[in-house]
């Protein structure tokens, strides 16, 4: 797993995915390992390289198992949904593609209470007004997934998205007042200064 830190993976990155696959096929207990390796050295600045890591980490989940899946679930989506909003389209896009995968889409119906709240702000703020449109269209999709599979969980966190928004409008709110209140009293103080 260490292979995958260089910044030159991408001249190696296809044999380097079908040996860490074929280890998985071998034996799906080494996926929740492989997956937590491939969130630690996962790549922060280099698009092209997080691409890479997406389509690797696909195929390391169709070949794994409900509860090595289980036991990645939060990390792997709190990650996931980083992609989601990343301004780099192809890595938005190809994160997006991870629901595509009908057993992808199985694995996450059997974990959605723990998916749904980590990926429901992302693809909101993706659907409200990602500058690309095919990752706009996408998020709209994926979000109506969610939303057919369990109406009652995707309310729920729709109401704690808003909540959300609500406090932190709130709290820029305040922070403009104070910041005015500031600009108020320099010039005060400023201007008495000069008299």
């Amino acid at each position: 797993m260490p292979l995958h830190k260089p910044k030159c993976v991408g001249a190696y990155h296809q044999q380097l995915a079908y040996c860490v696959t074929q280890f998985v096929e071998k034996d799906p207990r080494l996926a929740a390992p492989v997956v937590r390796s491939l969130l630690r050295y996962w790549p922060v600045t280099n698009s092209q390289k997080e691409v890479l890591f997406l389509a690797e980490l696909e195929e390391v989940l169709e070949l794994t198992q409900a509860p090595e899946f289980g036991a990645v679930a939060g990390p792997l989506f709190a990650r996931v949904a980083r992609c989601l909003n990343s301004p780099h389209f192809q890595v938005a896009e190809r994160s997006l593609f991870l629901w595509n995968n009908e057993y992808v889409v199985t694995l996450v119906a059997q974990h959605r209470a723990v998916v749904l709240p980590a990926v429901y702000g992302a693809l909101a703020r993706n659907a409200a007004g990602h500058w690309n449109a095919a990752v706009h269209a996408l998020s709209a999709n994926v979000r109506r997934l969610f939303q057919e599979m369990d109406p009652a969980l995707f309310a729920e966190c729709a109401a704690a998205h808003d909540g959300e928004a609500a406090a932190a409008a709130a709290a820029a709110e305040a922070r403009e007042r104070r910041w005015a209140a500031v600009e108020r009293r320099a010039a005060a103080a400023g201007g008495g200064r000069r008299r």
